[in-house]
């Protein structure tokens, strides 16, 4: 082989190697269009897959593929039959399935009958649009929204009988359907409700209001009850195990297009939701306005370098983000609050240009938000982070609390503890602060004391004593067992306790910051208590019995007994406010640091996670573990190298994480457990930026955490409208796959010395540039003083 051959062939090896990395440099994409939704849609959770929706959309439109349960039930992607397309995926909350057939009518024998096969090679998945192919009927189904209104095209085989049904008698994600009604308005218009029962979360019904408009009119509206067909009275149908079609004759490929709006207050508001958000049947037009504000969303960080998949991966986190948690209002602000004995009609605050001043929402707990999206939407989208504070205290003024995971209007007491506080201290903290602050401090503070959240275990809907709240004012810890009483689910003492402590640190500085002298002292007092589990004899955090002793034996990989989704062994690094204590505790940085590193070191053997789904978590030997990525108590543990003088173990562990468990593009794995409505998708954001908050950003002066950047640029486009920088940039330097530790860094021109910097200095904009390299450089942000502030001070 000569000489030239020689070079050309190595010169086409360098050339290959290095293709994706140039590609994605190279390619020009919009953000919108790298997202990936069939990531870990193996695993799928109810509300964890979305398609045909819109940010935070009241309707999220997909086809699901299992229905019967919470788990496990929604979008399957390794399911090959489609029961329905259901329009809502949210935290304890579900309705109005439909489906298109042909031919002999079925739907009266149940999904398991009417519902269709199908192929992935015949389906297109993007952002706010959904398509498929239905082999059972020949039917092309193609899914888009508005943010209250779902949009369906539906292009028909020649049939002498072609049905669209709805069946009112399924259960749904995580409730049955009690009852329902449908009602013919005309030939191009149907009404009605659907009953959702109770669940062991929500414990109370709720109704789903929907009207449906066609683009050409139906013959006829027939009807089922208990699995066997009805002729109708008056063009209506209603009660317990009911179900309705629409039926008419279709020449092959003829299309029809359908509205489905929905509201909780009535099927009036869902008619206006129709008016106000799709006055027209431009399908097309819907889909490309569901990109573009897809993409404005997305849009607002923009990264350079880096593969094509790891760009794409970004993307489809930052997207993950903004979905789950729903928004529950209608376009004119009116919304259903259930917090009483009967169902109310609320209406939100109005703005000088007629529109609402904010949405309401559904949401599932910000139990772990303190690290994911506290940090990520107070940021990037303050706008959002404000609108969810002013949601809680609607939900306060019509309830008397401020919520933990509001479903339906009402309470659900979801997980434990006032994890609204952190999420609402750090909004103010940053200058989000659009609400009534007296009011919000009110309702936080009586959370804090019993009869409020702190007082409440899991789904306890009756009683106030599960929280265990009066033995941790008492004694400064919760014993656990607390009582031979189960009052709720995660009752774990040792978990309440650590949990408390920080959230009343997180109290007194609002209180601080609002000159509430007394309350300061008295929440920084409490703010200490997390020492009062620390078992120093074991080496670990550790349960106290109900008479002062420590539980035998001791087992710091035991799941749950005490630690809640978790064991001692996670729970042990659980002080986010107070490092350095915890530090102090275990025999100063050297010896923390070297515990944390080991605990790494051992949770390296099984990739971070206790398994890559979350039916693998739940086997009981994966769950002794030392850190798991895949649920929320630990993962703050790889940015705490920062506060012991070993920033560079941060960027090292920081960087192991996101390839192991955040990384790559397929259906059968992407967060490892639990993705819990945009907490994982916003932790792999942030660890993808490199910027982290142990604390959640609750000190007066807030900050940011330094990590290990995986992009060569990150340039974050701050909202006007709440900071005044236009845009801070993170610059890499000499970035790569194995050059991930930090060698210098500067802030705006000059010198950082320092593992972190001051929110306020962020959104003041401007440019943090990293020096990157393949060793550590020891000597960077290692001393005591460059340490982030911890309460021990």
């Amino acid at each position: 082989m000569n000489h030239l051959l020689k070079l050309s062939l190595l010169f086409a090896g360098l050339f290959f190697c290095t293709l994706e990395r140039v590609h994605a440099q190279t390619v020009n994409q919009e953000p919108v269009d790298m997202v990936y939704p069939l990531v870990d849609a193996v695993n799928s959770r109810w509300f964890f897959f979305n398609s045909a929706s819109r940010p935070f959309g009241m309707v999220n439109l997909s086809p699901d593929n299992a229905i019967n349960a919470d788990w496990n039930a929604g979008y399957r992607y390794n399911l090959d039959s489609i029961k329905c397309f259901s329009h809502i995926h949210g935290w304890q909350l579900s309705g109005v399935p439909v489906m298109p057939t042909s031919g002999e009518f079925k739907g009266h024998l149940g999904a398991g009958q009417y519902g269709s096969r199908f192929s992935h090679e015949k389906e297109v998945v993007k952002v706010g649009y959904h398509k498929v192919f239905l082999d059972s009927y020949g039917i092309t189904a193609e899914l888009t929204s508005t943010t209250r209104v779902g949009f369906h095209k539906y292009t028909f085989p020649k049939s002498s009988q072609s049905h669209i049904l709805f069946d009112l008698s399924t259960f749904l994600g995580p409730s049955d359907t009690d009852e329902g009604g449908v009602k013919k308005v005309s030939n191009y218009e149907i009404e009605g409700h659907a009953v959702m029962g109770k669940t062991i979360r929500r414990s109370k019904r709720l109704t789903v209001y929907f009207v449906v408009q066609f683009d050409k009119p139906f013959e006829r509206l027939r009807g089922w009850q208990h699995g066997e067909l009805r002729e109708l009275e008056n063009d209506r149908i209603d009660g317990e195990r009911i179900g309705a079609y629409v039926s008419f004759p279709t020449e092959s490929g003829e299309t029809r297009k359908m509205k489905v709006g929905i509201s909780y207050v009535s099927m009036e508001q869902a008619r206006i939701n129709i008016k106000e958000e799709l006055p027209h049947w431009d399908f097309g037009k819907i889909v490309a306005e569901s990109r573009e504000v897809w993409n404005n969303w997305l849009g607002r960080i923009a990264i350079d370098g880096g593969t094509e998949t790891e760009q794409r991966r970004f993307y489809t986190d930052l997207w993950h983000a903004l979905q789950g948690r729903r928004i529950v209002s209608d376009v004119n602000g009116k919304y259903i609050d259930n917090t009483g004995d009967h169902p109310r009609v609320g209406q939100i605050p109005l703005g000088g240009d007629g529109k609402p001043k904010f949405d309401h929402y559904n949401s599932d707990s910000f139990w772990g938000a303190q690290w994911t999206i506290n940090t990520l939407w107070h940021l990037v989208y303050p706008e959002v982070s404000e609108a969810f504070v002013n949601s809680m205290l609607l939900m306060y003024d019509d309830g008397g609390l401020i919520p933990r995971g509001p479903a339906g209007g009402n309470y659900t007491y979801v997980m434990t503890g006032a994890s609204t506080t952190p999420f609402i201290v750090s909004a103010y903290m940053k200058g989000i602060c659009n609400f009534d602050a007296h009011k919000a401090y009110e309702g936080m503070r009586k959370n804090h004391f019993p009869g409020g959240m702190m007082s409440k275990a899991g789904y306890e809907h009756n009683t106030f004593k599960g929280g265990g709240l009066e033995y941790y004012l008492d004694r400064g810890y919760i014993p656990n067992p607390m009582s031979k009483v189960r009052y709720g689910f995660h009752q774990d003492g040792s978990t309440q306790t650590l949990e408390y402590a920080y959230q009343d640190y997180s109290l007194a500085q609002m209180a601080k910051k609002m000159g509430k002298g007394i309350d300061y002292e008295l929440f920084m007092k409490r703010a200490a208590n997390y020492k009062n589990i620390w078992n120093s004899e074991a080496g670990w955090m550790w349960n106290r019995t109900l008479d002062g002793n420590w539980r035998e034996p001791v087992d710091i990989l035991l799941y749950d007994h005490g630690w809640e989704e978790g064991n001692a062994a996670q729970y042990v690094w659980w002080v986010p406010h107070d490092v350095k204590g915890l530090a102090q505790l275990m025999g100063g940085r050297n010896a923390f640091s070297n515990k944390l590193n080991e605990s790494f070191e051992k949770a390296a053997k099984h990739h971070f996670t206790s398994g890559k789904s979350h039916d693998k978590e739940l086997n009981d030997k994966l769950r002794k573990v030392y850190i798991n990525y895949g649920n929320q108590p630990s993962i703050q543990t790889a940015f705490l190298f920062n506060y012991s003088g070993a920033p560079w173990l941060t960027q090292y562990w920081s960087r192991q994480v996101v390839n192991q468990v955040y990384s790559g593009l397929s259906p059968d794995f992407g967060y490892s457990g639990d993705e819990d409505q945009g907490l994982m998708g916003s932790l792999a954001v942030l660890m993808k930026t490199g910027l982290f908050s142990t604390n959640g950003g609750t000190t007066v002066e807030p900050f940011y955490e330094i990590s290990s950047p995986i992009f060569n640029k990150i340039t974050i486009k701050l909202n006007p409208d709440y900071y005044s920088g236009g845009t801070f940039t993170i610059e890499a330097l000499n970035n790569g796959p194995e050059n991930f530790y930090i060698q210098s860094a500067e802030l705006n021109g000059a010198v950082l010395d320092k593992p972190w910097l001051l929110h306020k200095t962020l959104v003041a904009g401007g440019k943090l540039s990293l020096q990157m390299g393949d060793t550590p450089n020891k000597n960077w942000g290692n001393k005591p003083e460059q340490a982030p502030p911890s309460m021990t001070n």
